[in-house]
């Protein structure tokens, strides 16, 4: 087993990593046919993987812990030039899922996406004692993607339940079942942030996703505060809802606030979800309040949006356009 890494404040677990490979095609794709790729990359990837990215390249030391080992893998992340991006992975050798991208000469992208490796009894446990260990001291452990073959839906929240005792915060961002499974844990498996988009909200609270986004493009928040503050009161502390060129939502006990976007070109929106969710737990381990936490996740997003492809901000891609944020009327919690 790797050893155990205390020096980091915070740490992610990507549950079904991937290889991430992206062909860019020279020409439209054609189905049946042979093409030739003009260029090809590949690199280690995953939610949790991308939100330790980010927040080791702002300066704060961060460790990726993964459910098995891979050569190849390890290997990659090893080659990542951020400072303070540490590895924990059990002794377990299965191979990632690889997510092959194609990208058309017009930006049209089509993904083929694994389904991972099937992990038993055993090697689920062995993951989660891993993180556990490396939950020791750290500020917050953010639980990332989706689950891999074998695992329960209600993994996540068996893995929020073990890792309360160690008085770190907890981050989850994932969706569908495992999503599902972590709502119906609460009260008991209460945890600190969750980021749903429009579509998530409208699945964890019965809204419309569709009248969400309508609202929030006329400056009607009052229902996305809302069903937000319902999430917040079944024992959830921060829940900030990304709303893409609207902005975003943050609610917790203290209150609610809307976050403009800043005005920029948006290139790819890949990892900008998991870049806003290092945004708000910089901030946090900063010191900063639920304003500027929420500042921070959108400035963040907001980078990773402007970039191209994969690739996520450092503190010197964040927008230059100011992010304004309002207080908003919410119910107490």
């Amino acid at each position: 087993m790797v050893p155990t890494v205390r020096r980091a404040q915070v740490a992610t677990f990507t549950a079904n990593p991937s290889i991430d490979r992206t062909l860019v095609l020279g020409a439209p794709l054609a189905r049946g046919e042979v093409q030739r790729a003009a260029s090809g990359s590949a690199q280690a990837a995953g939610k949790g993987v991308n939100v330790a990215r980010v927040v080791a390249a702002a300066g704060v030391p961060a460790v990726v812990v993964l459910p098995f080992s891979d050569p190849s893998y390890l290997a990659m992340l090893d080659a990542d030039p951020t400072d303070g991006l540490l590895v924990a992975a059990p002794d377990a050798l299965r191979r990632p899922r690889t997510n092959t991208t194609l990208t058309e000469p017009d930006g049209t992208t089509t993904k083929v996406n694994e389904p991972g490796p099937t992990l038993d009894d055993d090697d689920l446990a062995a993951a989660a004692d891993l993180l556990v260990a490396n939950a020791e001291g750290v500020d917050w452990v953010a639980l990332s993607g989706s689950l891999p073959p074998g695992a329960p839906a209600g993994w996540y929240a068996d893995l929020i339940a073990r890792l309360k005792p160690q008085g770190c915060k907890v981050a989850v961002d994932t969706s569908d079942a495992a999503l599902d499974a972590v709502l119906a844990a609460l009260p008991a498996a209460s945890f600190d942030l969750i980021k749903p988009n429009s579509d998530e909200l409208a699945q964890l609270t019965g809204g419309d996703a569709a009248a969400f986004e309508a609202q929030a493009a006329r400056g009607d928040l009052a229902a996305i505060v809302d069903a937000a503050a319902r999430l917040r009161d079944r024992g959830i502390a921060n829940v900030l809802v990304t709303l893409g060129g609207a902005g975003a939502v943050l609610v917790n006990a203290e209150g609610a606030w809307h976050a403009t976007a800043p005005r920029i070109e948006v290139r790819s929106t890949v990892g900008a979800g998991d870049s806003s969710v290092a945004g708000f737990i910089l901030a946090d381990v900063a010191g900063r309040g639920p304003a500027e936490c929420l500042e921070s996740a959108v400035m963040h997003g907001s980078a990773a949006a402007s970039l191209p492809g994969t690739t996520l901000p450092t503190p010197d891609d964040l927008p230059s356009d100011p992010v304004v944020v309002t207080p908003l009327a919410s119910t107490p919690a």
